[in-house]
Order: C-alpha cells, then sequence, then structure tokens
C-alpha cells in the first residue's frame, strides 16, 4: 500500500482545498429546502465553486475504472440513498434528509466533505440517525494520531453505530487524498482496533461513515451512480478530511458554519 506522505507545502495547499470545500456547504445551507431540486442545488454549488472560489467540482466528469463519468459537480443522497446521489428533477420535500458531498480541487490539490442537512420538520427516527452517524464521525477523527491503526478508526465507528442499533455500509470507505482522488489508504469504518496500517505524521485522508437505519446491504441504481439501501431504510453520512500531526489530527475541512464536534467526544 503506497500512502503518500504529505510535504508542508502540499499541506498548506490541502488547508486552502478543504476550507473551501467546507465553506461551499455553508452558501448551500440557505437553499436546501423544500421545493428546491437536486439539479438546482447542483447549479448553485457549481457557479459557486468555479466563479467566486475559483476552483474545480472535483466529481465533475470524474470516471473511475468501470464507472462512466459521473455527470455533475456534487453527490445529493436523500433519505435511503447512501451515496454518489446523481443530482437531477427530484425536489425535497419536508422530511427528507440530504447529504450533499463536496469536492473541490484547488491548486491541483483537493478537498472532500460532506453534511447532513434536514428539510423541514423531520422525523425522530431520522433526526437520531443523522446525530449518531455525526457522532461516529467524531468517534473516528478522536482515534487519529501517530501510531494508532487505521483499525482502531473503524472500530470506534462501528461499536458506536450498532449499539445505536444501526449497520455500517461495507462496500465504501474513506480513502487517501492529494493531488489525487483516491489514494491509499482505504479507511474503512468497520473492524477490530490494533489492525492495518499504523498511522504517520503527514498522512491525509477522509473519514466519512454511512450508516443506515436498516441492514447494510446496498445495491446501484441504473444510472452506474447512485448508491441506495437494498430494505430502503434510511442513510446518513458525515465527512471531513483529516491530516495526521505530531500531536493528533487536524480537521482540513473545518469552516465557519461547520457543526462542531460533540462534547463528550474525547
Amino acid at each position: 500500500m503506497a500512502v503518500i506522505i504529505k510535504t508542508p507545502e502540499e499541506i498548506e495547499k490541502m488547508r486552502v482545498a478543504g476550507r473551501l470545500a467546507g465553506e461551499v456547504l455553508d452558501f448551500i445551507a440557505p437553499h436546501v429546502k423544500a421545493g428546491m431540486t437536486t439539479g438546482a442545488l447542483d447549479r448553485l454549488c457549481h457557479d459557486y465553486m468555479v466563479d467566486v472560489q475559483g476552483c474545480v467540482p472535483a466529481p465533475l466528469d470524474y470516471a473511475p475504472s468501470g464507472y462512466k463519468p459521473f455527470p455533475k459537480a456534487i453527490c445529493t443522497s436523500v433519505n435511503h440513498q447512501v451515496c454518489h446521489g446523481v443530482p437531477g428533477d427530484r425536489a425535497l420535500k419536508g422530511g427528507d434528509i440530504v447529504n450533499l458531498d463536496i469536492t473541490t480541487i484547488k491548486d491541483g490539490y483537493h478537498g472532500d466533505t460532506s453534511r447532513m442537512f434536514a428539510v423541514g420538520e423531520v422525523s425522530i427516527q431520522a433526526k437520531r440517525l443523522c446525530e449518531i452517524t455525526f457522532e461516529c464521525l467524531w468517534l473516528g477523527i478522536a482515534q487519529v494520531k501517530p501510531g494508532a491503526f487505521l483499525g482502531d478508526i473503524g472500530g470506534a465507528i462501528q461499536r458506536h453505530a450498532e449499539k445505536a442499533g444501526y449497520s455500517v455500509v461495507r462496500e465504501f470507505c474513506g480513502h487517501g487524498i492529494g493531488a489525487k482522488f483516491h489514494e491509499d489508504p482505504q479507511v474503512v469504518h468497520y473492524g477490530k482496533p490494533g489492525t492495518g496500517i499504523r498511522l504517520e505524521t503527514g498522512m491525509i485522508f477522509t473519514i466519512e461513515p454511512m450508516i443506515n437505519a436498516g441492514k447494510a446491504a446496498v445495491r446501484e441504481l441504473a444510472d452506474g451512480w447512485t448508491i441506495v439501501t437494498k430494505d430502503h431504510s434510511l442513510s446518513a453520512q458525515w465527512e471531513h478530511t483529516i491530516l495526521v500531526t505530531e500531536t493528533g489530527f487536524e480537521v482540513l475541512t473545518l469552516c465557519a458554519g461547520s457543526r462542531p464536534k460533540p462534547e463528550w467526544v474525547r
């Protein structure tokens, strides 16, 4: 596994790209409301990234091996959609939960983050799922420090999710990130503490748990991208890009509107 240790110069570029990605979520937040289509959200984000921030939307035309190019600038995953939702004509309605996943490219480096949004009043179940998933994200982040293991991250997330009665999606995971959108290592959101590779100062990767209210099984829709729960249960995801520092971690995608970590997470 060829994990790329970032130089101080690369880290600084990643800080900029990460902050910009977070600021797109801040920008779009007031627009996430009933009646707005996911396609309209995509267009607003695209124009903000290109015209205001001067960066490139990484998902647009991204085509990993075996996939046709992704046709939009962001991913919009609503309710039982787990990840990689393709924006389109679907109008949001009260009670929906939606994940907006933003990846920017600035000066050749990527920033990747996602956030859950509630449209109007949502059910207690939906609210709890989003909350537990947010806690899972930060419990995973809290494990990051030099000498820790990747399994420490996945183990912390899996324990918290399953204790709440939820399941962890296994087919998709976090990933190294830098000059490339997806690098080593793969950061799975389940596993045993003390297993996997050791973390080193200068590593940068995403942590992005996908947690289902029902069973973990997922399937792909006919568009070739959108992933949904097989049992049609709700799914939630939060994501940050993380730098391993000499003393612990730095979250590169924090911005003014980012929700702070739960106070009880240490």
